[in-house]
């Protein structure tokens, strides 16, 4: 097997571990095809290498539906990590926390976009205004404006187009920050940068696991994460986005 081989060596405590215990446990729900993990060490990790190819419509339906069955294998809870792991996990460089919970938007707001915000505000990417909306949207969220009754879904946590490799028998799943989550974050992050055949492979996904009636509306609450994450670090244009999609929060409540 062809290997690649990722390293850092300011990797702090804990940063290849867990995403060596994320992707093994998004491997076990034997839906969507999983990066194997063929060593682990304090400063990297040995991956399978995986041949790219284009992107199809085929490998698009097939991995619509292969999310689906890994969402479906489910977790403990709203934020619990992988099973075994214990303490933070990544998502890019930065930490998150996760500690389980009963209830997603207690678990969602506190741990997913108000870590980030205190970040986005001193860097300057966000202004003290804007924090305030984003304050707002994640109260209502954790008052349970967006919880339903669906259980906690098994997330790869960090799928943007980047970590979607499309290879020669279909599409691979790379840099996880696997947790227990609400499987529309999961789509809703994959909206956020662009994906080739995007509406087919949620058209695909829909047919095996149904989505629920207005979905596409709370898209920008479930990109609140991700927008805060770059918000942090990587301009003022996100935190424009974010306070945007806080906006649109605030609107739906």
């Amino acid at each position: 097997m062809e290997q690649h081989v990722k390293t850092r060596r300011d990797a702090p405590a804990g940063f290849f571990a867990a995403e060596a215990a994320g992707l093994r446990w998004l491997a076990e729900a034997g839906g969507a095809r999983i990066a194997e993990v063929i060593e682990v060490a304090d400063r990297r990790i040995v991956l399978e290498r995986i041949a790219e190819a284009r992107p199809s419509a085929e490998a698009a339906d097939a991995f619509g539906a292969a999310l689906a069955a890994t969402h479906d294998a489910g977790a403990e809870a709203f934020g619990s990590p992988p099973p075994g792991w214990t303490g933070d996990i990544f998502i890019g460089s930065r930490p998150q926390p996760a500690r389980p919970k009963p209830t997603w938007g207690v678990f969602y707001a506190a741990q997913r976009v108000e870590p980030f915000v205190p970040i986005a505000l001193a860097a300057g990417n966000l202004s003290a205004s804007g924090a305030e909306v984003v304050d707002r949207a994640c109260a209502l969220i954790a008052a349970g404006a967006f919880d339903d009754d669906e259980p906690p879904a098994r997330l790869h946590g960090d799928l943007w187009a980047g970590n979607v490799l499309w290879g020669e028998e279909g599409v691979v799943l790379i840099d996880p920050a696997a947790q227990g989550g609400h499987r529309e974050t999961d789509l809703a992050m994959l909206a956020l940068f662009g994906c080739p055949f995007l509406e087919r492979i949620v058209d695909a996904y829909d047919r095996v696991r149904p989505l629920r009636d207005g979905c596409s509306e709370r898209v920008p609450v479930h990109q609140l994460h991700p927008l805060a994450v770059h918000a942090a670090g990587h301009g003022p244009s996100y935190g424009r986005a974010l306070v945007d999609a806080a906006e649109q929060t605030l609107a739906l409540g």
